[in-house]
């Protein structure tokens, strides 16, 4: 700034490291422009008319400090490094427990990449924070105003690549409190931590620290504690130029920096200029990183229009708050686990320390009325050019604090307790071991008093020992003595109108579900017809929420099935950030599952059985025919443009279930499924020979085909197909696997061209090549999926599998054996029951029985003669069936039509009597119910020769033609 006057405010200060650049460097040189450059800094900032306040994320010294400062300076214009789009949201932290964290949030992204969607930018914040305290004061104060200044959360990732975003150093999360934030982008006011990494690693071996968190806390927390305002800047400004003049490069996270504070201050002279506010009483509240700035933006006088604020993409933002936590703060930001509880038990401390009055939002949840209106002002230090104070503090010895021992027993006492409570032998011998530890260790890193990190330690070593037997280690709950992981919630009113209408819609249960932790919750629907409501926003919720946030322990909801008693496991508080967030995509959680379901319908990358379970979830979940049949109209769609036959197992479940719900509930089929099934069919049987030699379809892909083509030929050919089409695509597939040879002889079987003779003679044919053997598990693994399309064949299945066993030498069938499990194992292990049903129904139940048990695959066939000729081999025994049972005879001429009386004759049974039995005369006069009939129950034998129709023996024409025949319906009377 070329208008300000020189200060020599530290012109001391810079003589004095000049001397320290030459003594240590051996003359001028790059250490010297260093140090000064960090002086320039500081009187920069300290001359600026608009008073800055560096600040450190969740610093309880920056924290104490700002309180200290609002009180005695009383601004009236506030403004805040914190995306300016947020301001809205801030006065519904008084509905909430803290830490929370202030959320922007965009599910449909416009003028970014569709793979960053969903984008989410979080601030979060807290009690020991100085933000908040900035916060609070200007909000709760009459006459004062609170203008955000940094960009906005769309300027956060038009500057911030995803593949530039900084990685963070914290470790995986160690428990799900870590998550709270999930995915979003974390923005923070005083991100203070060295970007070189060998400076950082200097200061921690030299500090006798073990992480970032501890360092500060001892060098820079402590000392600030107690310290005045101007001591408190001028050392934050410091440390602020340091790093930043020591940050390697000039990279992209850099230019980034530089851009925010360009756009800070455009924006401060933008307000200044539109509200006319003096500088002098106003307050600018930012990171100690940024109040370093070297721009030339910097400043209230500082050049303008040369910062242009690009506009923002067309995305729409929505806002809102969601609970967060201390874990989740320290995962997010790359802290050291602990470091934000501790610093809220120092908050703590201090403001008994210090008697320092925070300012605390009216109505705060879990807060007492705040006292700071009716605090006296104290006077702000005369104007002028502040004095040099960084020459005495950095001159000043370490103030070694008294030990507490009070303080220190307590803490000893406090860990063994819940050691012992999680599950270690701890005892009283362990606590003066902790105690006596934790000043040892302090005396090591040369500190009187041990902070909470030499007693987390001193925990450790006493305690934990070998072996850690509980669900939490002692570090951890250390972690939770010293203050806990605080987790925020957010208040019913500045919830969105989904949560809301939720916790509505679910009060009849009577729990509460704002609370964390797990809610059992009961629904009686018999007795309490009301809570079925409940029951379908909890189905609902299950469908779209994390899997624990609603768990059902008892009841199930299918197709056609509503439970009439159902138990829940629901934890909707502590889950509040996704229900916080399906209030981002609409007021209701019908209309978020309605989008949902559409979006994964229309998607680029839907098939077929995607969408069609996107039409089984419209039907269960919401009950809307008109979704259901529009998303089932586009299954037709999406189905005629597949060319694979990857879904097809999942199609073919879908249809199936979808099919016999509407057969159930509905009094006709809807007109898409029966377009589905006909497209379907026809679909199939072009893919079918394609299929069956395409090296990446699977047999279960094949067979699922084949199911679909079987188990929907009568709808289908009902419908106007053509089984003609299914026979060609059949005879045009020339399969070379032998799994789906298998199945190409299964299909044949159906279709009738292969008899089941046949395909046993083929199955002994491959037991009998020496040389197909090996490949034998694999025509069996055809077989077994053929069970799918052709559940008729289990019993072949069975045979083949036998007859393996039985034929097989044990140098054959031993290496062969594990081969046979794997490949049934990992190819049909859904139809293996069908299959061991099938067996259990064949082989004997018993030991004793199995040496005397004979295959009925080995039972030789009984002679046709056998059932012509009676016990003295002279008249058929069928000829005595008909007198003997006259009324299955009446039953059957009456449903034929035939009205005529039985003769004496007839009735008497004499087949050589002087006319023709009635019951004879009535098969031989109609032929084709005879032949209808011996079809209907399986037998295929002609006419046989001495029961043709010049046979003297009239009663005996239905056994003559039909010998099985009769045979069946003998034994179905005889059991009768």
């Amino acid at each position: 700034m070329s208008g300000d006057r020189e200060s020599t405010s530290f012109g001391a200060l810079k003589g004095q490291l000049q001397d320290a650049a030459a003594a240590f460097a051996g003359g001028p040189d790059a250490l010297e422009g260093i140090l000064l450059g960090l002086v320039d800094d500081v009187d920069r900032a300290v001359r600026e008319p608009l008073e800055i306040f560096p600040v450190c994320h969740h610093s309880p010294a920056s924290a104490v400090a700002m309180a200290r400062r609002l009180r005695a300076k009383q601004p009236k214009v506030v403004y805040l490094e914190l995306c300016e789009d947020m301001a809205p949201l801030l006065t519904e932290l008084r509905n909430c427990r803290l830490p929370v964290a202030v959320q922007a949030f965009a599910g449909d992204v416009d003028g970014f990449p569709k793979e960053w969607a969903p984008l989410s930018v979080v601030a979060p914040v807290t009690e020991a924070s100085a933000e908040y305290q900035a916060i609070a004061y200007a909000l709760d104060t009459p006459g004062v105003e609170l203008v955000l200044v940094d960009r906005s959360s769309d300027h956060v990732f038009q500057w911030d690549g995803r593949d530039e975003q900084p990685q963070e150093e914290a470790g995986p999360p160690r428990e799900a409190e870590a998550a709270l934030h999930g995915e979003a982008v974390g923005v923070e006011i005083g991100d203070l931590r060295p970007r070189f990494a060998e400076l950082e690693q200097h200061l921690l071996r030299h500090g006798r620290v073990r992480h970032w968190s501890e360092w500060w806390h001892q060098y820079v927390e402590v000392p600030l504690g107690d310290s005045d305002h101007d001591t408190y800047r001028q050392v934050m400004f410091l440390i602020g130029s340091l790093f930043r003049r020591l940050a390697p490069g000039e990279g992209s996270r850099l230019r980034v920096d530089e851009d925010r504070e360009r756009y800070m201050w455009t924006r401060i002279r933008e307000h200044l200029a539109a509200s006319g506010a003096d500088p002098a009483d106003c307050l600018y509240v930012c990171g100690a990183f940024h109040a370093a700035s070297r721009v030339a933006e910097f400043g209230v006088r500082g050049d303008s229009g040369t910062f242009t604020i690009s506009p923002r993409t067309a995305t729409a933002w929505q806002y809102g708050l969601i609970p967060s936590s201390h874990a989740a703060i320290e995962a997010q930001f790359g802290l050291a686990a602990g470091s934000v509880s501790i610093a809220a038990t120092e908050w703590a401390k201090s403001l008994k320390r210090t008697r320092v009055r925070p300012y605390v939002l009216e109505g705060q949840a879990g807060k007492r009325k705040s006292a700071a209106k009716k605090a006296a002002a104290v006077p702000a230090p005369p104007a002028g050019a502040p004095a040099d104070r960084l020459s005495g503090f950095l001159r000043r010895p370490p103030v070694l604090d008294a030990l507490d021992e009070a303080e220190l027993l307590g803490w000893s006492v406090d860990i063994v307790r819940a050691a012992r409570r999680s599950g270690y032998l701890a005892s009283t011998a362990d606590a003066v071991a902790v105690f006596e530890t934790s000043i040892l260790l302090a005396g090591m890193r040369d500190r009187a008093k041990p902070t909470p990190y030499d007693f987390q330690d001193a925990a450790v070593t006493c305690i934990e020992k070998d072996v850690v037997p509980g669900r939490r280690d002692v570090r951890r709950l250390v972690e939770i003595m010293m203050g806990g992981d605080r987790i925020g919630q957010v208040g019913y009113e500045s919830l969105p109108p989904l949560a809301r209408d939720v916790h509505d819609r679910l009060e009849p249960l009577g729990l509460r579900l704002q609370q964390r932790g797990v809610r059992r919750a009961l629904l009686d629907m018999a007795s309490r017809p009301e809570l079925r409501a409940c029951s379908d926003v909890l189905w609902m919720l299950r469908r779209l929420m994390p899997p624990g946030a609603a768990r059902p322990i008892m009841g199930e909801r299918r197709l056609g099935e509503r439970s009439v008693q159902e138990s829940w496991d629901l934890a909707l508080g502590t889950h509040q950030r996704a229900l916080i967030e399906l209030g981002y995509e609409g007021v209701s959680i019908e209309q978020v599952l309605e989008q949902r379901l559409r979006r994964a319908a229309y998607g680029p990358g839907a098939t077929t059985a995607t969408v069609l379970a996107a039409v089984e979830d419209a039907t269960l979940y919401l009950g809307s025919r008109r979704l259901a049949d529009e998303l089932g109209t586009h299954a037709l769609k999406v189905l005629a443009a597949e060319r694979g036959v990857d879904g097809a197992p999942e199609v073919l479940r879908r249809v199936r279930g979808l099919l016999a719900y509407y057969r159930t509930s509905e009094p006709v089929l809807p007109s898409w499924i029966e377009s589905f099934v006909k497209s379907g069919y026809a679909h199939y049987c072009t893919l079918l020979p394609t299929a069956f030699r395409d090296e990446d379809a699977t047999a279960g892909q094949v067979a699922a085909m084949l199911g679909f083509l079987f188990g929907m030929e009568g709808l289908a050919l009902s419908l106007g197909c053509d089984r003609t089409q299914l026979e060609l695509a059949v005879g045009q597939s020339h399969p070379e696997d032998p799994s789906k040879t298998a199945l190409l002889w299964a299909a044949q079987v159906q279709l009738g061209t292969l008899s089941r003779g046949e395909l046993r003679a083929r199955c002994d044919a491959l037991l009998a090549n020496p040389l197909v053997v090996p490949a034998y598990p694999r025509y069996l693994s055809g077989f077994v999926h053929a069970l799918e399309p052709v559940p008729g064949l289990a019993d072949v299945v069975v045979e083949a599998v036998s007859n393996a066993f039985g034929r097989l030498p044990d140098a054959v069938l031993l290496p062969w054996l594990p081969l046979l499990i794997t490949t049934l194992r990992s190819s049909a292990a859904e139809l293996a029951p069908l299959l061991i049903r099938e067996a259990g129904r064949i082989f004997p139940g018993r030991l004793a029985a199995l040496d005397a048990w004979v295959p009925p695959w080995r039972t030789p066939p009984v002679a046709a003669d056998a059932h012509r000729a009676g016990p003295g081999g002279h008249a058929p025994r069928g000829a005595a069936l008909l007198p003997a049972h006259p009324a299955t005879c009446d039953a059957v001429a009456e449903l034929l039509g035939c009205t005529q009386d039985w003769s004496d004759a007839g009735r008497s049974g004499d087949p050589g009597g002087s006319g023709a039995a009635s019951g004879a005369a009535l098969l031989t006069a109609h032929p084709a119910a005879c032949d209808a009939l011996a079809g209907l129950l399986g037998c295929d034998e002609g006419w046989d020769s001495d029961g043709g129709a010049g046979s003297p023996v009239r009663a005996t024409a239905l056994t003559a033609r039909h010998p099985a025949a009769a045979a069946a319906w003998e034994a179905v009377l005889a059991r009768a």
